[in-house]
């Protein structure tokens, strides 16, 4: 009775708390606020928080169970065995004595640490560090046409898991490294699971899947030092790419802002490969898809992806289920570019099993048939993401392959990892891939066998178990009889693999200016981290085939000469739709950091806040120290405080040095300043300067931008009251950045 009187109390105030802060800052990591001092009146497992949410619970063979959500979740009051029993003590061995050796006989000693030795599972040699949410996919009814895949029909809602993740690093390297992003989405539809593994970047670096041992064991970290970790800036990635220059398309593309994104929130995607498409009259249809994303598509700066690997590692892992918290769901809508299926599988030139080739969208635009949106988060990191499991062969009737040569290596690849990383061949039945229709597949046993199958007959025909499981009927899936013409046994290429430089240089000369001074700049960069002059040569012999402006640049940052083209340039069209500039999307998630003191116009704050909010933003408070600034709550202090953590900055004051300002104990701190404003609140500025943010100031705030020089300089925004300076901001934040901020030199 008294334990339910305090689990009452509890709920009772975590409710009276949700009140009071209906527009709550996201990243509280408990339900329910804790006390000061250390619980001991025994309770039930808190709840889950809002945002949480865990695999829809199904049995191993994929039947619903009615079972609550948090039935896999811990039960009771006490601490238990694994088997059950109660524990009256977890911090001290079983020992002879008080100073005696342990006993082999703790049985509760030795299941604790032998379940702990074992915790870590062998991490995915690519795409290893990652992040997950559920959400649901809802069909628009548009491929109905193309397809009868059952997942895409008008008003039909899916559940999901997606994964995001880079390629290069391990589970503990940084989030804001420049890389691949991976964006792989599994759809629980009830015709069978249908895993979409795409990337952000819509092409590879290699045509066919033999080479990629080779490509990630050339990306990643040199074996003999380990090192660099998560990044591509070193000798063994452009000995390889400069040799297989196939490569250079993606390479490109990851030169570009597209190898930084602001947040998974802001990051395309893309199928890579084509697919062939069957509707219900047996038509086929070629296919590539695209993840078109609601608010844009955004990178971050060179220097704020370094600072953020520093200050935040989980930068994105951050960003991504910070959104869901405060409400701010990521939204894609899943896009098809379609094809006719001719016998040469090609269209407007380009062939489309080449997977180091686009198809322009100008030339087959995206046509929306789908909303992806993500609003939970996983209640268990290992359970979710880190064991959920994809594989390009589950498909659904629909929905097949083609031949590109990657695509095919990678139908037995993926199936073959599951077996060492997950233990075995059932790793389908873990909670996070179980699938959300009826299974009756007749494997049997093998580690981690969760069902307990029924019969007598796992074979077919038979007659002991009634002759069950048939076989399907019209609605099953279908192998299309697609005609594979008589050919020679040959390891080779079609002709038209061979052009490995013109889409290069559509790239290119589709990006504005300011995206083509960042690309000079990151082929400057990894390549100054190359050792090997050799290789450097060699990598601007490709580019000087891509465009003479381009290995120009590089070539001088190099102190090197720029060569002579060895093939002809391409004439090209450029694409639009290739570039990030120029276009204006919704606020919604963005991160308005807002500087305050004592001295701030904190109701003009206050009012600023809720205004921020109300706009599906996130205010973050930047203070002098930690608490309480009036009645308004602190997120950040000058000190904890860095600029990658905001879209925009917002100063209601010029606040004087705090008393931790001091260069001894914060290096921050020890930077001169124009104005008696404390420096790291400068330093703000200045980062938020540098990286073509909107700054906007109201009240004392005016002072800092005024004497810091900014007063009527691009994207900087003085106002009288705080809602003219979050207007002026907001109307900036449309465009992601003012880039006319630093006039470009290239064109």
């Amino acid at each position: 009775m008294e334990a339910r009187k305090v689990k009452d109390a509890v709920e009772a105030a975590a409710a009276k708390v949700a009140e009071v802060f209906t527009d709550k800052v996201p990243g509280a990591p408990s339900s329910v606020p804790p006390p000061v001092d250390e619980p001991t009146t025994p309770r039930d497992p808190l709840p889950p928080k809002s945002e949480h949410g865990t695999p829809e619970n199904r049995t191993p063979t994929g039947a619903e169970n009615g079972a609550p959500p948090t039935v896999n979740a811990q039960h009771g009051e006490y601490l238990t065995t694994a088997q059950g029993a109660r524990l009256r003590d977890t911090d001290h061995s079983l020992k002879a004595g008080p100073r005696g050796p342990t006993l082999l006989q703790d049985h509760h000693f030795r299941e604790k640490i032998t379940h702990f030795d074992h915790e870590r599972i062998p991490e995915r040699v690519v795409h290893a560090r990652g992040a997950g949410a559920h959400g649901v996919f809802t069909g628009y009814g548009s491929a109905t046409d193309v397809t009868r895949a059952g997942f895409l029909r008008q008003g039909k809602e899916t559940p999901v898991f997606v994964r995001f993740s880079t390629v290069l690093g391990s589970r503990g390297s940084a989030d804001t490294v420049r890389d691949t992003r991976g964006f792989a989405t599994k759809f629980y539809t009830d015709e069978g699971t249908f895993d979409l593994v795409g990337n952000n970047i819509p092409v590879f670096f290699i045509q066919d899947a033999i080479k990629f041992p080779d490509i990630i064991h050339a990306g990643k970290p040199h074996p003999d030092r380990e090192i660099p970790q998560a990044q591509s800036a070193h000798d063994t990635f452009w000995d390889f790419v400069s040799l297989h220059t196939e490569a250079q398309h993606h390479t490109m593309w990851n030169m570009s802002d597209r190898g930084i994104p602001r947040s998974y929130r802001t990051m395309e995607g893309f199928g890579v490969h084509t697919f062939r498409l069957v509707n219900e009259a047996g038509e086929t249809t070629l296919a590539k898809f695209h993840w078109k994303p609601k608010l844009g598509v955004h990178s971050l700066t060179w220097e704020e992806a370094q600072l953020a690997s520093g200050v935040d590692p989980d930068f994105h892992r951050r960003d991504l289920y910070d959104a869901i918290e405060a409400g701010a769901f990521p939204e894609w809508e899943l896009g098809l570019q379609l094809f006719p299926d001719t016998p040469d599988e090609t269209f407007a030139g380009i062939d489309l099993l080449d997977p180091t080739k686009i198809v322009p969208e100008e030339l087959a635009p995206v046509q929306a048939v789908g909303k992806l949106v993500l609003n939970r988060v996983p209640s268990n990191f290992f359970a979710e993401t880190e064991q959920v499991a994809f594989h390009l062969g589950h498909l659904p009737p629909g929905i097949d392959v083609t031949n590109d040569p990657l695509l095919q290596g990678r139908l037995f690849s993926y199936l073959d990892t599951q077996l060492t990383r997950l233990a075995g061949p059932n790793f389908h039945q873990i909670p996070i891939n179980r699938p959300h229709a009826p299974v009756n597949d007749m494997l049997r046993d093998g580690f981690h066998q969760q069902a307990v199958h029924a019969g007598v007959a796992p074979y077919r025909p038979n007659s002991l178990d009634g002759g069950n499981p048939f076989p399907g009927g019209d609605d099953a899936f279908l192998d299309l009889p697609v005609t594979v013409a008589e050919a020679p046994k040959v390891r080779a290429n079609p002709v038209s693999f061979d052009d490995h430089y013109s889409q290069v240089r559509l790239f290119w000369q589709s990006m504005s200016p300011v995206e083509k001074e960042h690309i000079v700049r990151a082929y400057a960069f990894e390549l100054g981290k190359c050792y090997e002059q050799a290789i450097k040569e060699r990598q601007l012999r490709c580019l000087a085939n891509i465009d003479p402006v381009l290995c120009a640049q590089v070539a001088t940052s190099l102190g090197l000469p720029a060569p002579e083209p060895t093939v002809p340039l391409a004439t090209v069209e450029p694409s639009p739709a290739l570039s990030q500039v120029g276009q204006e999307w919704p606020p919604d998630g963005r991160v308005i950091g807002i500087v305050v003191d004592a001295d701030a116009d904190l109701s003009g704050v206050a009012t600023v806040r809720r205004d921020v909010f109300a706009a599906g933003m996130v205010p973050l408070l930047i203070g002098p120290h930690g608490g309480m600034v009036g009645d308004l709550p602190v997120q950040r202090t000058f000190a904890t405080a860095r600029s990658v953590e905001f879209d925009a900055l917002l100063l209601a004051t010029a606040p004087a040095p705090a008393p931790d300002a001091i260069p001894a104990r914060d290096d921050k701190a020890g930077a001169p300043v124009a104005v008696d404003v404390d420096p790291r609140v400068q330093l703000l500025v200045d980062e938020c300067w540098r990286h073509a943010k909107a700054i906007g100031a109201f009240g004392g705030g005016s002072d800092v931008l005024e004497g810091a020089g900014l007063t009527g300089m691009p994207g900087v925004v003085t106002a009288d009251s705080a809602t003219a300076a979050l207007t002026g901001v907001s109307t900036l934040l449309a465009s992601h950045r003012v880039w006319e901020r630093f006039p470009a030199t290239l064109s």
